[in-house]
């Protein structure tokens, strides 16, 4: 199968073009590098460094003729999102709707986009949110993945284009950026390799639901040839906090860090955890990597890469 995975030079991205190319799929990476990492490409894998809000999109599509898209390219921070909604929305809308736009025009079959469980139902009313939740995102990042999930529903209804909409809980793991703004796993175990406090912004009592990147993965492979269209969460259902966090990576540090507080953040969600039981059972899925274990894959990761 012949698939183009926008951000494939990225965290989540790279990750699954590696897996994809590993089952023999042709692979086809678009990534404009802000984010993406060159030593993250796959080498068999096609490279256009390109911009998904380009021009050029479109030809890249026609001349590649892609049975599925994977669309993870974005701008990934809920707070720059807050700070510059217009730039959010001209890259996670404008961006998006560019690719949508080429996929149909290039005849493919299906769209499998990285959407925001952790973002697009806001302020939860009950634990774990399942797809049946009220969508009342509170920051213009969750406004525009969903968004976008009503324009792949325009696009499906109107012109056939399938697509799946993985809602993705907090996503972790080896190749996370650890010096962005997004990713409290990365940048805690950046900040205690190199000696120093980690910062706990606010009280640490904010949950998410963090998913290890390798099961995140396998959602996106189970995905490729399934018939469901429509939103899935890919959480684990269970809810921890920041300070959970720290605590564990201290553990497995063996270090004497102590965390610092910080000001909390404007436009983040106290409380996030998802249900993933419809994603068990439409696409066979389900997390297999716990929190400790997932932590410790992804600090030893980093441990290695230090200079």
């Amino acid at each position: 199968m012949k698939i183009v995975i926008t951000g494939g030079a990225g965290f989540i991205g790279s990750n699954t073009v590696d897996k994809l190319i590993g089952l023999g799929h042709k692979v086809v990476i678009i990534d404009n590098l802000v984010t993406g990492r060159k030593e993250n490409i796959n080498h068999d894998a096609v490279f256009y460094h390109t911009d998904i809000r380009d021009d050029s999109i479109k030809d890249i599509f026609l001349k590649e003729k892609p049975e599925v898209v994977i669309h993870d390219a974005a701008q990934i921070s809920v707070r720059i999102s807050v700070e510059d909604p217009r730039q959010d929305a001209d890259i996670n809308i404008c961006g998006s709707l560019n690719i949508i736009e080429a996929a149909r025009a290039s005849q493919a079959k299906k769209i499998i986009f990285a959407s925001s469980g952790g973002t697009v139902y806001g302020e939860q009313e009950y634990f774990p949110a399942d797809e049946k939740h009220s969508l009342n995102p509170v920051s213009p990042y969750g406004v525009a993945k969903l968004a976008v999930e009503k324009y792949l529903y325009y696009y499906w209804k109107n012109f056939g284009l399938e697509y799946i909409a993985l809602r993705y809980g907090n996503i972790y793991g080896p190749r996370q950026d650890p010096l962005g703004e997004a990713g409290v796993v990365a940048i805690f175990s950046k900040q205690i390799l190199d000696g120093r406090d980690p910062i706990v912004n606010g009280d640490g009592k904010q949950t998410r639901d963090y998913v290890y990147v390798g099961d995140v993965v396998e959602a996106n492979i189970k995905a490729l040839d399934n018939d469901f269209v429509g939103g899935l969460n890919i959480g684990t259902g269970i809810e921890s906090d920041v300070l959970s966090l720290f605590k564990i990576l201290k553990q497995i540090s063996g270090t004497d860090v102590e965390k610092v507080h910080g000001p909390a953040k404007k436009g983040e969600q106290r409380r996030s955890v998802l249900s993933y039981n419809k994603a068990r059972q439409v696409l066979g899925w389900e997390p297999t990597v716990s929190l400790k274990q997932g932590l410790e894959k992804t600090y030893n990761w980093f441990k290695q890469r230090k200079p």
